[in-house]
């Protein structure tokens, strides 16, 4: 998605399309580790030093009102950001805690054979699997 489309998409959802928004957008979107709030800040101030928190929060939910990202919840309480909405499983290490996504075209088969056999509009999805990266064992 490129810059107009998610400022068009924004506008449409009645919401302002602001260049920090779309800062926070394009760092989520060139990480491929999943960031956390905290991560996401510290990043966005080096450029912002003026940006809020609460700023980071709010427009983290809106992208993931948006669909255009997904929250990944842990029991610790911790919270990572994925770009990646299509199905994947999400690869967790339990010992350091870093996630890789990992895609395979058996996978989405998978998904979509599932998908088929529940015959219900789905809201959202996630796959996890948790294992010992090969720096941890």
């Amino acid at each position: 998605m490129d810059d107009q489309e998610l400022f068009a998409l924004f506008r449409k959802n009645g919401y302002k399309a602001t260049t920090q928004r779309l800062a926070i957008w394009k760092y989520i979107i060139s990480r491929d580790d999943h960031p956390s709030t905290d991560q996401i800040y510290q990043a966005m101030k080096v450029d912002y030093p003026t940006i809020s928190l609460g700023t980071i929060y709010k427009t983290l939910h809106l992208l993931k009102d948006l669909g255009l990202i997904q929250e990944l919840g842990f029991n610790e309480g911790s919270v990572r950001y994925d770009p990646n909405t299509e199905f994947h499983i999400n690869m967790i290490c339990s010992k350091c805690g870093e996630i890789v996504d990992y895609e395979s075209e058996n996978t989405k088969k998978f998904w979509s054979t599932i998908l088929s056999e529940l015959e219900v509009k789905v809201n959202g999805h996630r796959f996890d699997v948790y294992y010992e990266c090969d720096d941890c064992k």
